[in-house]
C-alpha cells in the first residue's frame, strides 16, 4: 500500500502510517530499529532496495531523506515537504517512509526525521553516496547509535579516509571496511592452522581501493610488519600475501566469487569469497549497533587486544 502526501508535516505522516498499518492488518510492534537514509534522487532507488532486502533479516522502519534542489528563487526560499508512505509488499517486512524536502527545510531535516523515529529503538543513519566530513556532528547523524558511509561512492576516496581518521566517533563504520569480513575471517583461520610468524605482508588491489587500505592498516597493526601495497586490474582486494619462516600464506582471488587458500607445506584449497551486494553489507551492520573499535584500530593503524 502506498499514500502519496504533498506539502505535508511529519503529524500527518505518522498518521497515514496508522492508517495504513490498519489497512493491511499489521501492526508495528515487529520492528527493531530506525533505519535513516540520506541520499539524492538518483540513488535513491538502489539504496531503498538494499535496506527492504536487509529488511528480512532486521524489520526496521525506513526513512530516506532525499534534499531537492532548488530551481528557481521561489523555490529556493519555499520551505515544503513530500512524503510517500509505504507498507505492506510496497515496503519489504518493515514501513518505509520516502521524505523530499524543498527549501529550508532541507536544512532542518532533522526536525523532520525526529518525530518519525520508532520509539525506544535504535536508530541507523546511512549515507550511501555522499557523507558529511564529521557524520557523528551531523544533525541527522546525531540522533543516530550507528553511522554508516562508504568510501566506495567518492572520488577520492583515500583522501576521504583520511578525513573519516580525523573525525572518528564511536559508532562511526564504512562500508569499505565491511566488505573485508570474509578475508579477515579467513585469514584469521589461517593464521590459526599455520601457527608460525609472520615476518612479511602484501595487500594486491586496483588502485586508491580504500578497503585495501583499510586492510593494509590492519594488518600492519595486528602482525607488526610493514605491509607492502601492490597495484592489480582489481577488482577490489585480488590477493594477501604473508610471509613467514617456512614459506607464503596466499589467499588469491584474481576474479570471481572464488579465492584459493595457499599454507606452507600444504596443498592449494578453493574458498568461496565472492564480492558481496550492498544488502548483504547492510545487513551485517545492522547486527551489531555498539561500537566497531575493530574499524576505530583499521582507521588509526592503532594494534588491540584482538589477533589477526
Amino acid at each position: 500500500m502506498k499514500i502519496d502526501l504533498t506539502d505535508t508535516t511529519a503529524s500527518k505522516i505518522n498518521k497515514a502510517l496508522v492508517q495504513g498499518r490498519r489497512a493491511i492488518g499489521t501492526p508495528a510492534v515487529g520492528m527493531v530499529l530506525t533505519m535513516v537514509i540520506v541520499t539524492d534522487e538518483e540513488n535513491a532507488y538502489d539504496s531503498l532496495r538494499a535496506a527492504e532486502e536487509a529488511s528480512h533479516e532486521h524489520p526496521s522502519r525506513t526513512l530516506v531523506v532525499i534534499k531537492r534542489h532548488a530551481r528557481t528563487l521561489r523555490d529556493r526560499t519555499a520551505s515544503r515537504l513530500d512524503a510517500e508512505v509505504r507498507v505492506g509488499s510496497e515496503a519489504g517486512t518493515g514501513e518505509t517512509v520516502v521524505l523530499r524536502t524543498y527549501g529550508e527545510v532541507s536544512d532542518h531535516a532533522d526536525s523532520v526525521v525526529l518525530p518519525l523515529l520508532l520509539p525506544d529503538a535504535p536508530v541507523v543513519v546511512w549515507w550511501p553516496v555522499e557523507a558529511p566530513d564529521n557524520p557523528s556532528k551531523d544533525p541527522l547523524g546525531t540522533l543516530a547509535q550507528r553511522r554508516i558511509t562508504d568510501l566506495y561512492a567518492v572520488e577520492r576516496p583515500l583522501e576521504v579516509l583520511e578525513t573519516r581518521v580525523r573525525h572518528y566517533a564511536p559508532g562511526d563504520t564504512d562500508l569499505a571496511w565491511t566488505r573485508l569480513t570474509p578475508w579477515r575471517s579467513m585469514l584469521a583461520a589461517a593464521l590459526d592452522q599455520a601457527r608460525v610468524k609472520v615476518t612479511s605482508a602484501a595487500v594486491e588491489a586496483e588502485q586508491e581501493n580504500p578497503s585495501a587500505e583499510l586492510l593494509s592498516r590492519w594488518l600492519e597493526a595486528r602482525l607488526n610488519v610493514p605491509v607492502d601495497r601492490v597495484v592489480t586490474p582489481g577488482p577490489v582486494v585480488t590477493a594477501v600475501r604473508l610471509g613467514t619462516e617456512n614459506g607464503e600464506i596466499v589467499i588469491d582471488r584474481p576474479e570471481g566469487p572464488l579465492a584459493t587458500l595457499t599454507l606452507p607445506g600444504q596443498p592449494p584449497r578453493t574458498l568461496a569469497l565472492k564480492v558481496r551486494p550492498t544488502s548483504e553489507l547492510i545487513a551485517e551492520e545492522l547486527r551489531r549497533l555498539d561500537a566497531d573499535e575493530m574499524y576505530a584500530a583499521a582507521l588509526r593503524g592503532e594494534a588491540t587486544k584482538e589477533h589477526a
